[in-house]
């Protein structure tokens, strides 16, 4: 890589007209083994090794290049890489070729934009954001051994089989399944600035899920994954068979279950729900490339040194943080799709605003990388959260905070509040031509009752709101941090995060209505559980 970008860096800037600026190559390389079983029937083991090409070439000048976002015909960005496969052999003349060949395609790509670009901005209005398009950064050099997989098939096969059995235990359980994957990610990448990098790190995950189908055609499920760097580092078996009981549990309970109202109230959102809530409303309004981009509805722009969120919340970005406790993080990494090393940000301190979250693409005020800029192989850069952790200066105990809920719903003269337990997940839209509004997908949500009944579990709520209402809503925390592990997917694909959140108690919430299929639960019964002539 570093013999070739040299090569096709010097004859580009010698022949070509306009000659890059800038080049960087970044190589991913994964290889991964994976294992699916329902009701004690293993699936054959998936395993594969891969490696993807990603090529970024610069022209024009850092202040305006192909790079640059425009709106109207053609979009507010553009994607030149092409994530090329190569090969997982060390053959050098291959890998060679292929960058070649790759670097040309995207030369020639990123020459024809700039040209475009540079009459784009002779007959629009100037952007409100004059920055500079990429920023000047200090080489890294760093080399490190590639983590090796440890995944063991044959052990592995043997546990699966033994836990998704157990969903044999519950009848009312239409599908259930249980999941492996273990992976290791290292990423090879070399700029013409000097960075040379090779860094890596390894992703296991098991993922547990259970359905079932309500009398009214609601369907409903429940999930648990549990995450870890290594595969050895998983759960034993007696914690992941709680697991399996506890998701098939949360279905039974969900059966029962009156369907939800629309309301608007107090609520707790556990710490992981809270997570979550912080990852879709807030996370993804402080990346900084939505601050420069005039679709976006640029929520914080102008927010730098001002209030964003109570004087008591502080919210920091973490990529070198590789546990919370005992738990392992799932947004860790030494070095971003950039060469940039990661590092800690303050994005909020006390309620004020500090800062972005950066790429090398500047905006205004901030001229450099913080280290998130980062992407699935594949996709362009963008800025994305990493490792999200809420930290709180007004904290009580949960059952203080639980008595605070139910003093809230008597204040409001309401029957009840929420508890979120927790999620599946949520999406936000952030761009100026959508509703810039949220919505948070509970799985297990909770009444509790102002006049102290006992807790009543619900079903099909879906949490909807706009984020300045609701950040403005939060009232206190519980003192005890809870983490929510899992994928983001934007605009530079699908990449690893965590959040890390304490119990959230909001004055207000807004519910609505799932949508729900019409059909009937299946007619027959399950042949597992009927006997025909004394056979079963």
């Amino acid at each position: 890589m570093s013999d070739e970008i040299t090569r096709n860096f010097s004859v580009l800037k010698d022949k070509a007209n306009p000659p890059p600026y800038f080049i960087s190559y970044e190589v991913t390389e994964q290889e991964f083994g994976s294992l699916t079983a329902t009701l004690g029937a293993v699936t054959p083991p998936a395993t594969g090794r891969s490696r993807i090409l990603d090529v970024s070439v610069r022209v024009g000048a850092p202040q305006l290049d192909n790079y640059h976002r425009v709106s109207g015909q053609g979009g507010a960005a553009a994607q030149f890489t092409s994530g090329a496969a190569i090969t997982y052999e060390d053959s050098a003349d291959s890998i060679k070729n292929r960058l070649w060949f790759e670097t040309d395609r995207a030369y020639r790509t990123a020459a024809e934009r700039l040209l475009r670009i540079k009459t784009n901005t002779q007959v629009r209005v100037a952007q409100a954001d004059s920055s500079a398009d990429f920023s000047t950064e200090q080489p890294s050099t760093s080399f490190q051994a590639p983590p090796k997989l440890r995944f063991d098939s044959a052990s592995w096969t043997e546990r699966l089989r033994k836990l998704s059995a157990r969903f044999g235990n519950y009848p009312y359980v239409l599908t259930s399944r249980v999941a492996v994957i273990c992976q290791t990610d290292t990423r090879y990448f070399v700029d013409t600035g000097g960075s040379r990098i090779e860094h890596g790190r390894g992703y296991s995950r098991v993922i547990i899920t259970a359905s079932a189908k309500a009398a009214d055609g609601t369907d409903l499920d429940s999930f648990q994954t549990v995450e870890a760097v290594d595969c050895s580092a998983l759960p034993k078996d007696d914690a992941l068979e709680a697991l399996v009981d506890s998701v098939a549990k949360d279905v039974a309970g969900l059966l029962k279950a009156p369907e939800t109202e629309p309301f608007v109230g107090p609520a707790i959102f556990s710490g992981r729900a809270a997570g979550v809530f912080f990852h879709e409303i807030f996370g993804h309004r402080v990346e900084g490339h939505r601050q420069k981009d005039e679709t976006e509805g640029q929520t914080f722009t102008k927010s730098l040194g001002g209030p964003v969120l109570p004087d008591f919340l502080s919210v920091i970005f973490d990529p070198t943080r590789k546990k919370l406790g005992t738990v392992d993080l799932n947004g860790w990494y030494e070095y971003d799709d950039e060469g940039v090393k990661a590092r800690p940000v303050t994005v909020v301190d006390k309620g004020i605003l500090k800062t972005f979250l950066m790429s090398r693409s500047p905006i205004a005020g901030i001229d450099q990388s913080n280290g998130h800029g980062r992407r699935q192989p594949g996709y362009e850069v963008v800025s994305r959260q990493s490792n999200l952790i809420v930290q709180s200066d007004r904290a009580v105990s949960e059952a203080k905070l639980r008595q605070m809920l139910v003093d809230e719903a008597k204040r409001q003269n309401k029957p009840y509040g929420l508890y979120f337990r927790d999620v599946t997940g949520g999406f936000t839209t952030t761009a100026r031509a959508g509703l810039q509004a949220f919505k948070v997908m509970p799985v297990v949500v909770y009444r509790v009752y102002a006049d102290g009944r006992p807790d009543e579990l619900i079903r099909g709520a879906d949490i909807v709101g706009t984020p300045l209402a609701s950040f403005a809503k939060i009232l206190a925390t519980s003192d005890k941090l809870d983490v929510f592990n899992g994928y983001c997917g934007a605009e530079s694909g699908s990449v690893p995060v965590s959040a890390a959140s304490p119990e959230i108690l909001v004055s207000e919430i807004e519910i609505q209505k799932k949508a729900k299929a019409n059909d009937r639960p299946p007619l027959l019964p399950d042949p597992s559980i009927t006997q025909i002539g004394g056979n079963q």
